[in-house]
C-alpha cells in the first residue's frame, strides 16, 4: 500500500469511527442480526428495512474497535438502495479483497481503503463484523454472526 493510500486509509477510518454515519436503530425495521467478533470483543447489530428486494434503509448500533465502528459506517453507505443481489455481490466483493491480495478491488469504490487490513490480519476480522451481520440479517439467519 503506498503512502498516500494509507494516509486516506487512515483518515477514513478515523472519520467514520468518530462520526459514524446510520448508527441508530431502525424501529420497526423488518430484518436484524447481531454480530459478536471473539478476538477483540466487538459487538454489533445491523437494522435493515427491505422492500420489494430493495433495501431501503440500513443502520447499525454496537460496541466495537476503531474499524469495526468504521466498517460498519462504511458499509451501510455503501448498501443503502441496494437490491439484496447486489449487497451479496458486495459482500463477496469486499470478503474477498479483505482477505485475499487486493485481487478484484476496484468494484469497491470507497470502501477500496478498507483493503488495508489485509496487513494487519487481526483487523480483517473487525472490518469483516458488519458485513457477516448483515449477511444474516438479510438472508434471515436465526444466529448471531461471527468472524470465526
Amino acid at each position: 500500500m503506498s503512502f498516500d493510500i494509507k494516509e486516506l486509509y487512515q483518515e477514513m477510518i478515523l472519520d467514520h469511527n468518530r462520526h459514524p454515519r446510520n448508527c441508530r436503530v431502525i424501529d420497526p425495521c423488518t430484518h436484524h442480526a447481531e454480530g459478536y467478533n471473539p478476538l477483540c470483543g466487538d459487538q454489533i447489530e445491523v437494522y435493515a428495512t427491505i422492500e420489494d428486494g430493495t433495501i431501503t434503509d440500513v443502520s447499525f448500533q454496537g460496541d466495537g474497535c476503531a474499524i469495526s465502528t468504521a466498517s460498519s459506517s462504511m458499509m451501510t453507505e455503501a448498501i443503502k438502495g441496494k437490491t439484496v443481489e447486489e449487497a451479496d455481490q458486495l459482500f463477496n466483493l469486499f470478503h474477498d479483497a479483505v482477505m485475499l491480495d487486493g485481487e478484484d478491488s476496484e468494484g469497491l469504490g470507497k470502501l477500496r481503503v478498507l483493503t488495508g487490513v489485509r496487513e494487519y490480519p487481526s483487523r480483517v476480522k473487525c472490518a469483516t463484523l458488519a458485513w457477516h451481520a448483515l449477511h444474516s440479517a438479510i438472508h434471515e439467519k436465526d444466529e448471531v454472526a461471527k468472524t470465526e
